[in-house]
């Protein structure tokens, strides 16, 4: 079975909407080794169609212009591409292509296909239901520490609690977190009840 991981930027509040006003000044090596492990690592990389576009529209350029990122933009241009939208698509950066049927449909057969490691760089629309889904194998928050107070959370508002595990974090030099996520069978070991024994009786 495949392997899917989720890389976002987010502020301390939240905000996962239009990092690229804000994230700009906290992005340093670290940061740039832990985007390049995110979708570096993967053979596949499934985008919402809003991000799609802002990586369509830089990443060819830059592997053209061949500066000091063009070995990265060839990583991404060589990667398979599967953009997620309900509009007929067409495409010219290369090894893209739209997929076909409902998401979690489609991205479970995926998931359960031949292939490498898939990877989400932002796309909070996909995050969101293969999280719901429990498709997302890891979650990578790269917490910025500045509260952005406006924009799209990464959490919406939903019926059922999406218990997760903190399988590891690191401090970068900015004071940016990165904290790595996993399915969690349930929230914790203890109860309320549990809890409510645990108060100070007067």
């Amino acid at each position: 079975m495949r392997k899917i991981t989720a890389g976002l930027f987010i502020s301390l509040d939240g905000v996962v909407e239009a990092p690229d006003q804000w994230h700009f000044p906290y992005f340093n090596d670290e940061m740039g080794a832990a985007v390049g492990e995110i979708l570096g690592g993967a053979d596949t990389v499934l985008f919402g169609r809003r991000t799609y576009d802002s990586f369509a529209g830089a990443w060819p350029e830059r592997e053209a212009a061949g500066g000091e990122d063009a070995g990265f933009a060839k990583v991404l241009g060589d990667a398979r591409k599967i953009v997620a939208s309900s509009t007929r698509l067409e495409f010219t950066w290369r090894n893209s292509e739209q997929l076909e049927g409902e998401l979690v449909e489609s991205v479970t057969a995926l998931k359960n296909g031949p292939g490498g490691d898939i990877s989400l760089s932002g796309s909070i629309s996909v995050v969101r239901q293969l999280l719901a889904a429990g498709l997302l194998d890891e979650l990578h928050l790269l917490v910025h520490p500045l509260a952005v107070r406006k924009g799209m959370r990464l959490f919406d508002e939903g019926e059922t609690s999406i218990p997760l595990t903190l399988t590891s974090s690191k401090a970068f030099r900015t004071g940016v977190l990165h904290l790595v996520y996993a399915p969690a069978g349930s929230a914790g070991e203890g109860t309320y009840d549990d809890a409510k024994k645990q108060l100070p009786r007067e």
